[in-house]
């Protein structure tokens, strides 16, 4: 005690000189934690003799803009503590390696003197083989040289690469985010090698999946900054005190911009402290809120007081104007697919006909097929994908039909299935009919049908909610009670403050999200349950507004020049990237103890909902969808030599002639 509390001459302050070394450093330099955090906070280092000695933000973060608080203070105190984590004796600080494995391995490599034919014998010794297998889960570790280690990694690559082939070697890394040059360095060795990367963002269930379904992308959000602009944010199941620390003060600071914040979470999270509103919803009933949400703002904000702002963003930005064709089941209609431009008599031959589908304009009535449609991406000429209101054939303005409501030539049943009370709802939708390549059909808009879905009544006959008060009629603020546990009260009020505020704002309406909900089964439906509210008052695209997943902010700036080196591209063309969740899914039979898609939903009897998970994965590989490894019964290695004994003499060759196999 006597160096924190000199007893005998507490005078001479001794100990001070303890708590004055402490902190003495010689240098300053700057870094960050590479660790699993995608934050990358700048921090000032301080040395001394070569040891961290203690930490402090970094305060040279430029502005963005005058209108923005600083970034500053930029940091956690998780990341603070990391410079004690650097000498910690729990951290691992050399190779660690199981008993069972080196001693056998040593022992082969005693016999033999070459490192892959001692790998080659371990592997055939059966019993060797079991024995360290077998000893996984148990420790056992010992302490092993770079060298050795590095050695029987080598080996084991290269036998299994000669024996199964290359593609039978598989690496995975955490995000880029927590060190790009790392997850480079063994992304661009499995390239090279002719190895597999298997996926991050997936495998642990981070990637949002609503986004690329809905828009065709992976996590395009906001800048946190951007947080400070919304005028009111729903906080969905993200705790951003906890997973988006350094950003956390935007959220806090744009109260004092007079934003208004609720969080949706079962439980008091810490973020709560900073709402105006909490809201606890039973887990995983999001989905049931929002679609509440939604039901109230089209029958108040789109069919009662036809809002204008909401009319034309749901005109311009969204599918709403498409039209569907309405397929006759028994005594009603289903919906069935777009109408494609080439079901069109005079459009039978017109470019990427299958993927550009078909408005009306509401001035003329005639057909038009709209430039935002996906074909237009791809035609030969170019330059007419883009989300204009105007026709991809002619290059005129048009003014689209939202609805038929006002403008239909008959009335007919459609029935739409209600998954949360497991019913079918036969609902009158106005349509048209059109004269197509086939025949005379019935179509209507893709507005009038989520109107059918969403129970809008709006003067039309069929199995509507009488009110909001109707439980047994989706989606109405009393429905969602039965799921949710919160009152329809909550949700008018929450309904019609979002509304307004986004009116007044054109789109200033925001949501955050989180891992809270993306780790679900059904985590899709919740978040396009909230995006469509988020659609229908046009928050999508607008500073402070939109559908922000912050699990993490994966974002690389040098994305392009970092791809090319991570996965090998100045030497090859396309890489092998394999999806994480389906390769473990297959490759190690986990498809055998799963269900099919009925054993988790409520889902419509058909042809896919009786199908297995495993069914879709196989017909998606083999429509070319998505990729799989390996992709041959055999070494890839021996089909090469193969093709070469059959008379190929290059590389397009043997490419050709393996495939044909």
């Amino acid at each position: 005690m006597s160096w924190i509390e000199d007893i005998i001459s507490p005078q001479t302050r001794q100990w001070e000189e303890f708590y004055r070394n402490r902190f003495q450093h010689d240098r300053v330099v700057r870094s960050t934690h590479g660790v699993n955090c995608t934050g990358g906070c700048s921090w000032q280092i301080h040395v001394k003799d070569g040891i961290v000695v203690w930490e402090t933000q970094q305060l040279d973060y430029p502005l963005l803009e005058s209108q923005l608080p600083p970034y500053e203070p930029r940091g956690c105190q998780r990341g603070i503590s990391y410079s004690w984590y650097l000498y910690s004796p729990l951290r691992i600080k050399y190779p660690l390696i199981r008993s069972a494995l080196i001693d056998a391995y040593r022992r082969e490599k005693a016999k033999t003197d070459d490192p892959i034919k001692a790998w080659e014998n371990l592997q055939n010794d059966e019993a060797a083989r079991r024995r360290y297998q077998n000893a996984r889960g148990k420790g056992g570790f010992r302490r092993i040289s770079w060298d050795e280690v590095l050695e029987l990694m080598a080996a084991s690559n290269i036998y299994t690469a000669k024996k199964y082939g290359p593609d039978r070697v598989a690496g995975f890394s955490p995000i880029p985010a927590m060190s790009m040059l790392s997850y480079a360095a063994g992304g661009r060795f499995l390239q090279l090698f002719g190895g597999v990367n298997l996926s991050f963002y997936d495998w642990y269930c981070d990637l949002p999946t609503a986004f690329p379904e809905i828009w065709g992308e992976q996590t395009d959000v906001c800048e946190s900054a951007d947080w400070y602009n919304a005028k009111m944010i729903a906080d969905m199941g993200a705790n951003l005190n906890m997973t988006r620390t350094p950003d956390c003060h935007f959220f806090a600071e744009s109260r004092h911009n007079g934003t208004k914040t609720v969080v949706f979470s079962p439980d008091f999270s810490q973020v709560s402290k900073y709402a105006d509103q909490w809201v606890p919803l039973h887990a995983g009933s999001d989905g049931a809120f929002w679609m509440a949400v939604t039901h109230i703002i089209l029958k108040e904000w789109h069919h009662e007081k036809q809002t204008p702002y909401f009319l034309q963003y749901t005109k311009q930005y969204t599918d709403s104007p498409y039209l569907v064709k309405l397929e006759k089941e028994g005594d009603v209609f289903r919906p069935g697919k777009l109408l494609h431009a080439n079901e069109l008599p005079a459009h039978q031959d017109i470019e990427n006909g299958d993927w550009k589908f078909v408005n009306i304009d509401e001035v003329t009535g005639n057909l038009v097929i709209p430039k935002g449609s996906s074909g237009f991406r791809w035609d030969k000429e170019g330059g007419r994908w883009n989300m204009k209101l105007e026709n991809g054939v002619d290059d005129q303005p048009y003014n689209p039909y939202l609805t038929l409501l006002n403008d239909h030539e008959e009335v007919i049943q459609v029935s739409f299935t209600e998954f949360g009370l497991a019913v079918d709802r036969k609902r009158g939708v106005p349509v048209r009919y059109i004269e197509t390549v086939e025949g005379r059909i019935p179509v209507t808009t893709v507005y009038d049908l989520i109107m059918g879905q969403y129970g809008v009544e709006r003067g039309l006959p069929g199995e509507y909610p009488r009110d909001k008060t109707d439980k047994d009629g989706a989606y109405t603020p009393a429905w969602q009670e039965i799921f949710t546990g919160v009152s329809s009260n909550t949700v008018e009020q929450f309904a019609r403050e979002w509304a307004n505020t986004a009116n007044l704002t054109g789109g200033k309406c925001m949501v955050i999200v989180g891992a809270g909900i993306n780790h679900w089964y059904h985590a899709n439906l919740m978040y396009r349950s909230a995006i469509m509210t988020l659609m229908l008052t046009g928050c999508v695209g607008k500073n402070g507004g939109g559908m922000n997943h912050y699990v993490g902010q994966e974002k690389l700036a040098p994305v392009d020049s970092w791809g090319s080196i991570a996965f090998a591209n100045d030497w090859q063309g396309a890489a092998r990237l394999q999806q994480a969740p389906i390769w473990h899914y297959i490759n190690t039979c986990q498809y055998r103890y799963d269900g099919q898609f009925s054993k988790y939903n409520t889902t419509p009897d058909n042809k896919w909902t009786r199908q297995h998970t495993a069914d879709t994965i196989f017909q998606a590989v083999r429509m070319g969808w998505m990729p799989f490894y390996p992709q041959f019964k055999q070494n890839s290695l021996e089909l090469c030599k193969e093709a070469i004994n059959s008379g190929a003499t290059s590389d397009e060759e043997i490419k050709n002639m393996c495939w044909r196999n």
